[in-house]
């Protein structure tokens, strides 16, 4: 571990000096003890990124925070008091606040964990070098671990033995990836890496939902392909997915994503990675516990993809009434990268949306009643015909025209 280092007061954190976090920490500096804030808002600042949640590591006993946070009415709730954790609500924000710690013993999720008064333990127990800096109330930077150089160089690093790292728990080969896919640049870190495929037998034990959570932020992050690529040929990917995954389709999806001027979406991605088929779709929903939403979405672009290859005009507005706006985007972006060519054909059709407004069905059942029609099931089919002739009119607005497919409909079914 390197010694501690410090730099110039951190410019642009105005948070330090105002606000819930200051008064947090004031709070917190005083009687002995000293409070920092720790973690990603501190790596975020230095690279002029938002903060994010703000989360502050203390000197003080979980006791004595909630004690001090009553002295001067700010609410007190222990989210983990027995990790030493409290999170205060100050100005309307919840700030995440924990006791020094120190590793006793290390079994994964578990560790048996002291409380401390040492910083640079503190610093040591946590997973990547750019994880572990702590800026105190004035502005300076601390650092015990070498996290300043390596995010200066993009570079994501474990901190001490990778290993042991993992071995503590293993959610952090795939915080590994994403990290890098976030904040790192160039090839990932090879001793971390062959670390992560010496370990990735423990992925199994891990839990669907805590897998899924990091996959989702890992997916939408802005290096995902290259991440997820390094990912595949480790073969952690056949490890969580249980199948197939296509790399060139996903790059060709966040360039799509970036040509239409959309945000990224983490199911679109996971389409293009790694579905080809329904039965995939089904697959991912269930290893990943994905909602229903999610896999709702994911079985759309599924559904025969293939069928918008060759469209026209009409036949395309048909699809997207019957879709809806995002599902035929979706399905028409899968089937897009899934093809690789004809770009201009795909991103028209991915953008027809913008061109034509989705008209809604003008007839109603007093349409159908006002001809003598009774409710009941009939009045229903009549909709659903009525519908049908409309859609194949070609989405007709003419008053006569919509007169004319009610009269029929209903003449049809009483006869």
């Amino acid at each position: 571990m390197s010694t501690v280092r410090t730099v110039e007061r951190l410019r642009g954190a105005g948070w330090l000096a105002t606000g819930g976090a200051a008064k947090v920490l004031a709070l917190l500096n005083a009687g002995g003890e000293e409070a920092r804030v720790v973690g990603g808002a501190v790596r975020n600042a230095l690279l002029g990124l938002p903060t994010g949640d703000i989360d502050i590591a203390t000197t003080a006993t979980p006791d004595e925070v909630v004690r001090r946070a009553k002295t001067v009415g700010i609410r007190a709730v222990p989210t983990g008091i027995e990790h030493g954790t409290v999170t205060l609500l100050a100005d309307g924000q919840p700030y995440e606040v924990t006791t020094l710690r120190e590793d006793i013993e290390t079994f994964g999720r578990r560790a048996k964990v002291a409380f401390g008064r040492d910083w640079a333990r503190d610093a040591e127990r946590r997973d990547f070098t750019i994880n572990a800096l702590s800026v105190s109330a004035d502005g300076l930077v601390h650092d015990y671990v070498g996290g300043l150089d390596d995010l200066a160089g993009r570079r994501i690093r474990f901190i001490g033995e990778p290993s042991r790292r993992i071995a503590e728990d293993y959610l952090r080969i795939l915080r590994f990836f994403r990290i890098h896919a976030i904040y790192g640049a160039g090839p990932v870190d090879r001793e971390g890496l062959q670390a992560c495929i010496a370990g990735r037998a423990g992925l199994a034990g891990l839990s669907a939902e805590r897998i899924r959570m990091e996959i989702v932020k890992l997916l939408v992050a802005p290096g995902a392909a290259d991440a997820l690529q390094e990912m595949g040929d480790a073969g952690l990917l056949l490890l969580l997915f249980g199948g197939v995954t296509y790399h060139a389709p996903l790059a060709a999806m966040v360039e799509a994503e970036t040509t239409l001027a959309l945000k990224p979406d983490p199911m679109r991605r996971l389409a293009a990675l790694a579905v080809a088929t329904v039965e995939d779709a089904e697959r991912l929903a269930g290893r990943l516990r994905l909602s229903n939403a999610e896999a709702l979405q994911l079985d759309s672009m599924a559904h025969r993809w293939w069928r918008l290859e060759s469209l026209d005009e009409a036949q395309a507005r048909v699809r997207l009434y019957k879709l809806g706006a995002q599902r035929f985007r979706d399905r028409a972006m899968l089937a897009w990268v899934r093809s690789g060519t004809r770009a201009d054909y795909w991103r028209d059709l991915a953008t027809l949306d913008r061109r034509w407004a989705v008209p809604v069905f003008p007839l109603k059942a007093a349409d159908f009643i006002a001809r003598g029609m009774q409710p009941g099931p009939a009045l229903g089919e009549a909709l659903g015909r009525a519908e049908q002739a409309w859609i194949e009119s070609g989405f007709s607005a003419e008053p006569t025209m919509l007169s004319a497919i009610a009269d029929r409909i209903a003449q049809e079914l009483r006869a």
